[in-house]
């Protein structure tokens, strides 16, 4: 599939509601899962996109507009949402991450780009020159894979559970 923008916004703008779906009214137990040590609970997958929200996806593109490959980016701190979600319920959270979406891709419909302006070049600090369309696309990308991430570490919790059934179940191998 080639890149389009309004494809690409069908999917950033559903996140939010796929999040809630997964993830509203579940018990600690479940927001709390992990694969094993030092990896993303679902709690912690949804700090990491509202930190991402603040720091990462529009501010590169703000950066890409204003400066072009003159400016590199600031690296991301991968685990830089401890603060955010300590002591919050999951329900501020996923309002929380709701409110800064609808924001950001209010922003970039702002953006009004074009094929020439999503080709705009950027400077990532470990990958060198990246576009705006490649930074738009990664996190339509990133969403998608947290979404799957999310489900593969709950359904995982289950994988003994299953019984004899865990060899049709890849998602819980």
């Amino acid at each position: 599939m080639d890149f389009q923008l309004k494809q690409a916004i069908e999917i950033l703008e559903r996140t939010p509601q796929a999040l809630s779906g997964l993830l509203l009214g579940t018990s600690n137990a479940w927001l709390n899962a992990r694969e094993g040590p030092d990896t993303f609970s679902p709690i912690d997958v949804l700090g990491h996109l509202i930190y991402g929200e603040q720091t990462d996806w529009i501010p590169r593109a703000r950066i890409i507009l204003e400066n072009g490959a003159g400016k590199t980016f600031e690296p991301f701190d991968r685990r830089g949402f401890g603060s955010i979600t300590d002591g919050k319920s999951v329900d501020v959270l996923l309002q929380q991450f709701a409110e800064l979406r609808r924001g950001n891709l209010q922003t970039l419909r702002g953006f009004e780009l074009d094929d020439a302006r999503l080709d705009s070049p950027g400077n990532h600090p470990a990958l060198g020159r990246v576009t705006l369309r490649q930074l738009i696309a990664t996190w339509v990308a990133h969403d998608l894979g947290h979404i799957a991430q999310i489900v593969r570490v709950m359904a995982k919790q289950y994988g003994e559970a299953v019984g004899p059934w865990r060899q049709f179940l890849t998602i819980v191998q």
